[in-house]
């Protein structure tokens, strides 16, 4: 019979997703997993094998809790250009958005490595173009264009916001997104703002 879980598999990957957000992945290790979650590093081992499991099963979880966001946001936000904006407002950081730019950047590259996480993203990549795509055109043949563009424009934005950081994220992004829907849509459809 197998021993019981002190702590579930869920709080080691909060606890440890906190760190590898703040230190990246390859500051990671057994050792130091074990004095964050407080269960010995053999445990650790057994559960996920290797350091890279251990890593690969934090940023999952990353993904896991992503997508969720995801969904959630696409149920709580209106089905046209406006909710196409506040659906990817609704995905930032909020007050860690300064912070989560560099630091997001050292995640992004081991999702970026590792093949299977490098597939996830690209999974959740999709599916959020669609829902984008889908408010922008109300299904027309250029929906998952058009959700392609918006998700590029908004991961580049902040990504430049980071380097000026001159306005406040959030009002930086809204305008980079009403700005670049405006200058693509027909005059007849309504304005995101």
């Amino acid at each position: 019979m197998g021993r019981i879980k002190t702590v579930s598999d869920e709080a080691v990957l909060d606890a440890l997703l906190a760190v590898v957000s703040e230190i990246g992945p390859e500051g990671l290790s057994f050792s130091k997993a074990s004095a964050i979650v407080g269960l010995a590093a053999s445990s650790l081992v057994q559960r996920f094998g290797s350091r890279e499991g251990m890593v690969r099963a934090v940023l999952l979880h990353a993904w896991d809790r992503l997508d969720a966001l995801t969904l959630a946001a696409a149920s709580d936000t209106p089905e046209n250009p406006a909710g196409a904006v506040e659906l990817l407002l609704r995905l930032m950081p909020g007050s860690r958005t300064e912070t989560d730019v560099t630091e997001g950047l050292l995640l992004l590259r081991e999702d970026l490595r590792d093949p299977v996480l490098r597939a996830r993203g690209g999974a959740w990549g999709r599916r959020l173009t669609n829902v984008l795509g889908e408010r922008l055109t109300q299904g027309s043949a250029n929906a998952e264009a058009m959700g392609w563009q918006m998700l590029a424009l908004w991961q580049g934005s902040i990504i430049w916001w980071g380097f000026a950081r001159d306005k406040d994220p959030e009002e930086a992004i809204r305008a980079a997104l009403v700005d670049w829907w405006q200058s693509v849509s027909n005059s007849g459809r309504p304005s995101p703002s």
